[in-house]
């Protein structure tokens, strides 16, 4: 198991070299001269300050040059230290939110994280007991309704549940309002009332033992939690009943059955674990979607995340907050998959062996 984790590991940084090349070479796509247009918002523009541009942040230089001083950082002529660069945590300026894109991520990040933390829960659990549920009543009238909630929860898009939620639940009957949280709490936040610890709202109110702050944080995140459960447990559902039908259909099922084994635990401790596989690469690709930033979900719920936050710079063309974001998504998506990687290798000796 130590040399599968040590081979896994050697392949992250090649991985992340190989994600930062190609990015960047996307951003050459753009001529020099449109590039630095992008920081100009006077218009009409000055040719004189668009070669400045182009000269103060090396878009003349050769290629190779250019990368590695966006990789490592430019030397100041002033004071003869490197600066900047993605190694040293510098994803650029935003000309949309006026900051750092590294400061967009510390602040709207969590947001997206505390959102995806408490829909994990609910999209595994109710998505792989629906699809167990499936197998077991194979070609039952229940297997028949949890495959017709699945066709219909992949076919809507995630926009119209959203629409359909908001006009139900807020719009009609006031319960569930969309945005982060209502107006007295950030005022607590803003005041110092209540400290801040993670960045994470729900758990900052329950560490701060404020049971109503920590009521009102979910009921702005229920809405958009309950949407991107039903999309996912349709999902869910479909592989998991796959997966557990082909495992049922193997000898060592049968085998147990003739040995007077109960349904229930064979079900729990044959078909479950050995359906798992399929399910957790499933998985993995939910979370990375979800921590890259719910831009339907953030946007239709006004939610303050990640992904609306790269709505909005691709909205504005801010070619550097997308860069910038991009490099943090990609990272994030080598990462997740670097565990999924260790979690099959737990799951199936038979991976740590391949």
């Amino acid at each position: 198991m130590i040399r599968f984790i040590i081979r896994r590991l050697m392949l992250v940084p090649f991985l992340l070299l190989g994600m930062s090349v190609m990015l960047f070479g996307m951003l050459q796509a753009v001529d020099p001269v449109a590039r630095s247009a992008l920081y100009v918002r006077e218009l009409p523009r000055n040719e004189q300050q668009i070669e400045g541009i182009i000269k103060r942040y090396g878009f003349n230089l050769p290629v190779t040059q250019q990368y590695f001083n966006w990789l490592a950082g430019k030397v100041n002529v002033e004071t003869g230290k490197r600066e900047g660069g993605l190694l040293r945590g510098d994803l650029g300026y935003s000309r949309t939110a006026s900051q750092p894109v590294i400061d967009i991520i510390k602040e709207k990040f969590p947001n997206t994280l505390d959102l995806t933390l408490w829909s994990l829960l609910p999209i595994f659990s109710v998505g792989i007991w629906l699809g167990i549920k499936a197998a077991i009543h194979h070609n039952r009238w229940i297997d028949q309704a949890i495959r017709l909630f699945c066709v219909t929860g992949t076919s809507l898009p995630l926009f119209v549940i959203g629409l359909l939620a908001m006009m139900v639940f807020y719009t009609r009957l006031g319960w569930f309002p969309p945005g982060r949280m209502s107006d007295w709490v950030s005022q607590l936040f803003q005041s110092g009332e209540l400290q801040v610890y993670t960045k994470l709202l729900s758990l900052d109110a329950l560490l701060n033992g404020r049971l109503d702050v920590f009521l009102d944080v979910m009921k702005h995140m229920l809405l958009p939690i309950l949407c991107l459960s039903v999309i996912s447990w349709a999902s869910f559902a479909r592989v998991m009943r796959a997966a557990a039908l082909e495992v049922m259909s193997m000898d060592f099922i049968t085998a147990a059955r003739s040995r007077g084994i109960s349904e229930n635990k064979i079900i729990k401790n044959h078909v479950k674990p050995n359906a798992m596989l399929p399910v957790v690469t499933l998985a993995g690709l939910q979370v990375i979607s979800m921590l890259g930033g719910m831009v339907i979900t953030e946007t239709v719920f006004e939610y303050p995340g990640i992904g609306a936050a790269a709505a909005q710079a691709a909205q504005n063309l801010d070619v550097v907050t997308v860069l910038g974001l991009a490099i943090f998504n990609g990272t994030l998506l080598i990462l997740i998959n670097l565990a999924v990687d260790l979690i099959y290798g737990i799951i199936d000796p038979r991976v740590r062996v391949s």
